[in-house]
C-alpha cells in the first residue's frame, strides 16, 4: 500500500510539472517577443497570453457555444469554441443559456487565476449541441489547466448536500475529490441513494483561487444537463443491511473487500464534536469516524454507522459516515492506564499509536494552558477551546476539550494550577508517518471531569523563588539608589545655598546701583517730556492758526475771486451787444473786490464776518449766495424753519463758510439750474442741507487737493471742527445734496414744533 501511495504521488507531480512546462512553452512560442496582436479571434490565443499582455486589453472576437451560465453569476458565463474555453466577466441582468451559439466581442484580462474576456458584447447566433467532453482524472484537474473547458470525470459519490436550486455532489477518484453542481429535476433519485454509486459526468471545470496571490485553490464542476450526470452503477443494497464488521478490521486485509463501498460498524461513542467528527470503541479498539451529521447524539451512545474506509495520517478512518442511533447496550469500556514508566522492557514507545482512538488514563505535568475562541459558523454561539500542554517522563502531549459559552466545566480547567500533577482520561489521538515512528500524542476530553488534579505544586517553587529573589533584589537596588541620591541631594543643597548668598549680595549690589541710575534717568526724562510738551504745543498753535488761515482764504478770498470772474466773463459777453448790462456787471465785480479785501482783513484779524454782523445766518446765506449766482442762469432758494435764533459765532461761521462752498462747487462744476439752502433749527440741533440739480458726480471718483480742488476737504473740517454729522449724497445725473447737521445746547425752551415756522428768503 505505501509503495502504491508513493506511486500516485510522483505521477501527481510529475503530471503538475509537465503541464506547467507545456503551458510555459506555449505561452513562450506564442509571444516571445513584445508584440502585441491586432485581433485575437479563438479562446486558446486567450488563454496562452502572459499576464503582462492580457492587461494590455487586446481585442477579442470569438464565436462558441456556451457551456455554463448560472442565475447566480449575475450574467457571466464560460464560452468554449474549437480550440479551448474562456470565461466571459458579462456584468449584467442578461446573459445566454448553455448551448447557446453566440459571438462575442470584448478584451483580455488576466483576470484572478487565468485569462479572461472583459467588457464583453455578444449577440445569439442560435443554438447548437453542447462541445464534447474530454475524458480527464481528478489528478489533471487539480493541476487548473482544464479551467473553463468541458470536461468527462468518473467516480464514486462520496456525500451529497441537498441546495436550494441544485445538488451539491462530491465526487472521489484517486485520492482526489471535487465539488459536481447539478440542477435539480423532478426526476431526481432521493440524493442519500446517490451515496457511494459510480458516475460519469460532464460539465465545465472552473477554478476557485486566491485572487491576491494569483494561486489556485480547488476545481468544481458545473453540470448544465441532467444528461451529462451518468450513474454507472449504485451502491445497492443498504448499507446498514450489511453485516457488521469490527472497528479493528477497516484496515485489515480482506478478501471481500469492493473498492468504494461504504462498510458497516457498530460501537460506543467516546467524544463527539457534532458536524465534525466522533470516535467509536467496541472493546480494545477505537476509530475515528468523519461525519457531517448533526443528529442529536451523546457520549456513552452506542451507533450504527456507515461509511468509506480511508487513511489519515497513515492511520484508519471512516469517511463519509453516516449513523444512526441505537438501543442496544454493550459492557462498559475498559479505560487503559498509560505510563511511560510500565513500558514492557525493550519495547518500543511508539507502541502507543496501537492505543489510538481508545479511551485512556495519562497521568503528566501542566506546563502550559491556553484558552481560544472557536467559531462554528455566523448563527451560533462560539466555543471555548481549552488545550492543556502536558509532560510525563521524556514524553510530551496535549489534552484539550470543548465547551459552549458559559458551561461551568471551562471554569474548572482554567482553576488547575500551573506545575499541577494531573491524571487526564480521554480518547488518545495519535499521529505518525512513514517511518512509523509517533509523531504527536493528544488526549480528547470528553468534559471537565477527564482531568483530575492528582498533586497540587509546592508553594516553593523555582518561580516563587526567583520572583523573591527578584524583589530582593529591587529592595537592595532602591535602599542604595535612595542613599546615593540623597548624598548628591545634600552636598547639591549646600553648593546651592552658598551659590544663593554670593548671588544675593551681588544683588544688593546691582539693586543700589540701579536706584541710582534710575534717578538719574528720571530727572532726565522729566526734562526732555518738559520740552517735547513745549514744542508740541507751539507746533499744535502754529499749525492750527495756519489751517484756520487756509480756510478762511479759501471760502472768503477764492469764492468772491470766482463770483468776480463770473462778472468779468458776463461784462465780456455783454460788452458790444449790451454796455448798460456791462457796465453794471462791472459794478458788482468792484464790490466784490472791495468785499475781498474787507473778508482778507477780516480773517488775518480773526473777526466776525461782515455778513454776519449786517444780518442773522439765513439772511447772510441770501445776501452770500445771491452775488455768487449773479450773472449765472442758477435760480436760488433760501429757506429756514423752525425758530429762527442766534448761534453761536463759531457755528453761524462756519455754517455760513460750508454753504458759501457748496454754492461755490455748483457754480464751478454742477450746471445745475436751481440750488436750495435750507435751514432747520431744531431744539437740540441745527440742520443745513444745500441741494441742486445738476449733474452729480460719483463719490469713488471724487478728486482732493491732489488736483488743485480744496472745496469738499474744507467743508469736511469745518463740520469736524462743529463735531457735526456730514454727509455728501451725488448720483451721476440726480444732482447733489450736502447735509449738515449741528448739535447745539438748549438755551431756550423750546417752542411747539407741530405746526413749526417756514420762512423763505
Amino acid at each position: 500500500m505505501r509503495r502504491s501511495a508513493n506511486a500516485r504521488i510522483f505521477q501527481l507531480r510529475l503530471l503538475r510539472i509537465l503541464a506547467i512546462a507545456a503551458l510555459f512553452f506555449c505561452s513562450f512560442a506564442a509571444f516571445s517577443d513584445d508584440s502585441v496582436p491586432a485581433l485575437l479571434t479563438n479562446a486558446a490565443d486567450v488563454l496562452s497570453l502572459p499576464e503582462g499582455l492580457a492587461r494590455k486589453s487586446i481585442p477579442v472576437q470569438i464565436r462558441g457555444v456556451v457551456t455554463a451560465a448560472e442565475p447566480g453569476w449575475n450574467g457571466q458565463f464560460f464560452v468554449q469554441d474549437e480550440t479551448s474555453g474562456v470565461f466571459v466577466e458579462n456584468r449584467s441582468d442578461r446573459y445566454p443559456k448553455p448551448g447557446d451559439v453566440v459571438e462575442v466581442t470584448g478584451s483580455t484580462w488576466p483576470g484572478s487565476f487565468a485569462p479572461i474576456i472583459a467588457k464583453p458584447k455578444w449577440k445569439a447566433l442560435g443554438a447548437g449541441p453542447l462541445p464534447r467532453a474530454k475524458s480527464v482524472s481528478l489528478d489533471q484537474l487539480m493541476t487548473g489547466l482544464e479551467d473553463g473547458q468541458r470536461v468527462r470525470i468518473s467516480g464514486i459519490v462520496r456525500s451529497v448536500t441537498v441546495l436550494t436550486t441544485a445538488l451539491d455532489i462530491e465526487v472521489a477518484s484517486g485520492g482526489n475529490r471535487m465539488h459536481v453542481f447539478r440542477h435539480r429535476t423532478a426526476n431526481d433519485l432521493d440524493p442519500q441513494k446517490l451515496v457511494g454509486a459510480r458516475v460519469h459526468v460532464s460539465g465545465t471545470v472552473a477554478a476557485s483561487f486566491n485572487a491576491a496571490l494569483r494561486h489556485l485553490m480547488y476545481v468544481v464542476m458545473f453540470v448544465p444537463q441532467s444528461e451529462d450526470f451518468v450513474v454507472e452503477q449504485l451502491e445497492g443494497s443498504d448499507p446498514f443491511s450489511r453485516p457488521v464488521i469490527p472497528l479493528s478490521g477497516i484496515a485489515e486485509y480482506r478478501r471481500d473487500i469492493i473498492p468504494g463501498q461504504r462498510v458497516h460498524v457498530k460501537g460506543m461513542v467516546t467524544f463527539l464534536r457534532r458536524g465534525q467528527d466522533l470516535f467509536l470503541q467496541d472493546g480494545a479498539r477505537g476509530l475515528h469516524v468523519q461525519t457531517h451529521q448533526t443528529n442529536d447524539l451523546a457520549v456513552g451512545d452506542v451507533v450504527d454507522a456507515v461509511g468509506f474506509p480511508d487513511l489519515d495520517h497513515f492511520l484508519p478512518v471512516l469517511d463519509d459516515a453516516l449513523y444512526r442511533k441505537t438501543s442496544e447496550k454493550i459492557p462498559p469500556l475498559e479505560t487503559k492506564a498509560i505510563s511511560t514508566t510500565n513500558i514492557p522492557p525493550g519495547t518500543n514507545p511508539n507502541w502507543l499509536i496501537t492505543n489510538h482512538a481508545t479511551i485512556v488514563s495519562m497521568p503528566g505535568k501542566l506546563l502550559e494552558r491556553t484558552v481560544r475562541s472557536m467559531f462554528t459558523s455566523t448563527n451560533t454561539p462560539p466555543i471555548l477551546v481549552i488545550s492543556l500542554l502536558l509532560q510525563t517522563e521524556d514524553l510530551g502531549f496535549t489534552a484539550q476539550a470543548q465547551f459552549p459559552g458559559g458551561d461551568p466545566g471551562a471554569e474548572k480547567l482554567t482553576a488547575i494550577p500551573i506545575g499541577s500533577i494531573v491524571r487526564t482520561t480521554g480518547v488518545c489521538v495519535t499521529q505518525s508517518a512513514e517511518d512509523k515512528q509517533l509523531h504527536a500524542l493528544q488526549i480528547l476530553l470528553a468534559d471537565a471531569n477527564g482531568v483530575a488534579i492528582v498533586q497540587k505544586p509546592s508553594w516553593f517553587t523555582a518561580t516563587r523563588l526567583l520572583f523573591g529573589l527578584v524583589i530582593l533584589f529591587v529592595v537592595l537596588v532602591v535602599a542604595v539608589s535612595w542613599s546615593v541620591t540623597v548624598s548628591k541631594k545634600n552636598a547639591v543643597l549646600k553648593e546651592s545655598i552658598h551659590a544663593r548668598e554670593k548671588a544675593q549680595l551681588e544683588l544688593q549690589e546691582a539693586h543700589d546701583q540701579l536706584e541710582e541710575r534710575v534717578k538719574e534717568r528720571t530727572a532726565q526724562l522729566k526734562f526732555q517730556i518738559t520740552a517735547r510738551k513745549e514744542s508740541e504745543l507751539q507746533f499744535k498753535a502754529t499749525l492750527r492758526e495756519r489751517t484756520r488761515l487756509a480756510q478762511e482764504l479759501h471760502d472768503t478770498v477764492e469764492q468772491t475771486l470766482t463770483g468776480i470772474a463770473l462778472q468779468l466773463d458776463t461784462t465780456s459777453k455783454l460788452f458790444q451787444a449790451k454796455p448798460d448790462g456791462a457796465s453794471h456787471h462791472l459794478a458788482v465785480a468792484r464790490n466784490l473786490v472791495s468785499q475781498s479785501q474787507v473778508d482778507v482783513r477780516r480773517s488775518v484779524w480773526d473777526l466776525r464776518s461782515r455778513a454776519l454782523e449786517e444780518f442773522d445766518l439765513p439772511g447772510a446765506l441770501s445776501t452770500s449766495g445771491k452775488m455768487l449766482v449773479d450773472g449765472t442762469n442758477i435760480d436760488l432758494e433760501v429757506s429756514a424753519r423752525g425758530r429762527v435764533r442766534p448761534l453761536s459765532e463759531t457755528v453761524e461761521e462756519n455754517l455760513l463758510r460750508i454753504a458759501q462752498e457748496s454754492l461755490t462747487n455748483v457754480i464751478k462744476h454742477s450746471g445745475a439750474t436751481t440750488v436750495k439752502i435750507e435751514l432747520d433749527y431744531g431744539p437740540q440741533n441745527v440742520l443745513l442741507q444745500v441741494s441742486d440739480n445738476g449733474h452729480g458726480f460719483e463719490q469713488e471718483k471724487i478728486v482732493g487737493p491732489g488736483e488743485g480742488h480744496f472745496g469738499l476737504l474744507g467743508i469736511s473740517e469745518r463740520a469736524k471742527r462743529l463735531g457735526a454729522e456730514l454727509s455728501i449724497t451725488s448720483e451721476p445725473g440726480r444732482g447733489t445734496i450736502v447735509r449738515v447737521r449741528v448739535p447745539i445746547e438748549q438755551d431756550a425752551p423750546v417752542p411747539d414744533f407741530t405746526a413749526p415756522e417756514e420762512t423763505v428768503v
